[in-house]
């Protein structure tokens, strides 16, 4: 399926990555869904950048009753079921490890915030979304994972252990939902320049990973968004369970 036939959903999209996830599908010619808890002003601002092949539309998506409230009203704006959903919503997090709890005094709370949004928000929108897309014997489902698998080099352990959590969703769905002609992937990045999540970080900490991949620069939101566009794309159509790493080059395994 081509972008122009796709109606894509972002999970998280007011602002940040998520942001230029939505402004990438919308440029190669898809219909976007700009989800948002929170950020309505910078949600509806992008939206009207976007122009009307863009919607805003606020929902929790950790909540299940919010998330298939969420993929309806899509569906009725658009007049077509979501082909597509790109899960990039986590609970609140700044990327300042210095400012991050260590292991020996970090609460379960914050595992539960991470868990509640990254891998419950995922399953949420996967079980609203699916129905449709097993129908049409279509559907593509692109999960936002971190590097921070195989490079852990900074304490966030209740995110990295969320994203690990939707990790292990991702191949499991894939076992699941591949009969039906359903794609779901992960694409992991390292420290992006700049989010809104990332704006904490000290300069010195992107000039140190800069210096560490072979590009000797840290991936940008629009690069980034690049890879999800591929899985979202007619050349992944053979693709599924897979966990591609965007960084730079920084991790190598």
């Amino acid at each position: 399926m081509t972008f122009e036939q796709q109606v894509v959903l972002v999970s998280g999209a007011g602002r940040g990555l998520g942001a230029a996830i939505a402004r990438a599908f919308v440029e190669n010619g898809a219909q976007v869904v700009v989800n948002y808890r929170r950020s309505e002003e910078k949600a509806k601002a992008l939206v009207e950048d976007l122009g009307q092949r863009a919607v805003a539309i606020q929902a929790d998506v950790a909540d299940p009753i919010q998330a298939r409230r969420l993929v309806n009203a899509a569906a009725e704006h658009f007049g077509h079921h979501i082909t597509t959903v790109i899960n990039n919503a986590i609970g609140d997090f700044s990327f300042n490890g210095d400012a991050r709890e260590k292991i020996q005094t970090i609460g379960w709370d914050d595992f539960a915030g991470q868990i509640d949004v990254a891998l419950r928000g995922a399953l949420n929108l996967i079980q609203a979304a699916a129905p449709a897309m097993e129908a049409a014997g279509y559907g593509r489902i692109v999960n936002v994972g971190t590097n921070l698998f195989q490079n852990p080099v900074v304490p966030y352990h209740d995110y990295t252990a969320a994203k690990a959590a939707l990790l292990s969703l991702t191949r499991t769905a894939a076992a699941d939902l591949g009969p039906s002609g359903i794609t779901v992937n992960m694409v992991s990045g390292g420290l992006l320049r700049t989010t809104d999540a990332s704006a904490a970080t000290p300069d010195a900490i992107f000039d140190l990973i800069a210096q560490s991949t072979p590009l000797r620069q840290v991936t940008t939101p629009a690069q980034f968004a690049d890879a999800v566009l591929f899985f979202a794309s007619p050349w992944s159509r053979a693709v599924t369970g897979q966990n591609l790493v965007v960084d730079g080059g920084l991790v190598r395994d």
